[in-house]
């Protein structure tokens, strides 16, 4: 039972795409959606999901976390709810262990195919997408392994030396588009280029960050907020107030068009004193 752990980035689409061209079985592949992916990632679960389809493979399977009662629960609703922010911003990985790891688990605990392969007293192949350079997480991950009853675990691009930009190029020649960056629109661990291109791109969803922080912010202490030691809100603010700025500039140009250049003078430098 060959079951694949698709994040929706570069990776792991070049890692199914490798293990086509390796002719590796692919019984299952799972996708843990905690709610909150941008938006071009389930666009691109779509476009693959055609390419599987062509190439004789399962679509993928998407799973997501549930509360006590059954019903399901994003993370963003969890933040929310709580009033915190997502446990990376304090250092901690619980987002991802509760919407990434465990609806995985819990799916495949209950599909008939690994339960079959557990009576069996053999384990489950999982395949993993880290790249040939993520020694330390295969070094890191290894005892867990080694100890690990019900998986086998396996990371075919790290085998097969496959780095960040042979995944890229591989997904290019199978005929996909580059599926972009995989993670949550909240994500602290976002660069500062990549919330400007969300507040640029999806206000909506902008706004909804921020709607985090601040009902995250009466909890806070050394945590000022989705960026860790800064808000969302004020980086975005300081933005729009260094644009506002640099509009608001009447160029030397502007006001003395028969001098170009910056100078009465005529050049360049500015350098002119009187």
């Amino acid at each position: 039972m060959n079951v694949v752990s698709f994040g929706g980035g570069t990776n792991s689409t070049a890692m199914i795409v490798g293990m086509y061209l390796h002719k590796i079985p692919v019984d299952l592949i799972l996708f843990a959606d905690p709610g909150a992916e941008q938006p071009h990632t389930y666009e691109y679960i779509e476009v693959f999901d055609e390419w599987l389809v062509k190439h004789g493979l399962p679509k993928i399977t998407a799973v997501n976390c549930v509360d006590k009662d059954g019903n399901r629960l994003t993370l963003e609703q969890e933040c929310l709810r709580s009033g915190t922010l997502p446990s990376i911003a304090y250092g901690f990985k619980k987002c991802s262990i509760k919407h990434k790891i465990g609806p995985q688990e819990k799916f495949c605990n209950n599909h008939p195919a690994c339960r079959a392969e557990w009576a069996a007293g053999r384990r489950v192949h999982k395949f993993i997408g880290y790249d040939a350079g993520e020694t330390r997480r295969v070094q890191h991950a290894a005892p867990a392994d080694e100890a690990n009853k019900k998986y086998e675990n396996h990371y075919p691009l790290y085998e097969w030396g496959w780095n960040r930009a042979e995944c890229v190029r591989v997904i290019e020649r199978a005929g996909l588009p580059r599926p972009g960056k995989s993670s949550c629109f909240f994500c602290p661990s976002m660069k500062k280029a990549e919330i400007l291109e969300l507040w640029e791109k999806y206000p909506d969803l902008f706004r909804r960050a921020v709607d985090i922080e601040h009902v995250a912010a009466p909890t806070l202490q050394t945590v000022k907020g989705l960026g860790r030691r800064w808000s969302w809100e004020s980086y975005i603010a300081e933005v729009q107030r260094q644009r506002e700025f640099e509009t608001a500039q009447i160029t030397f140009d502007d006001l003395f068009l028969e001098s170009p250049g910056g100078c009465i003078c005529g050049a360049p430098c500015g350098c002119y004193d009187g």
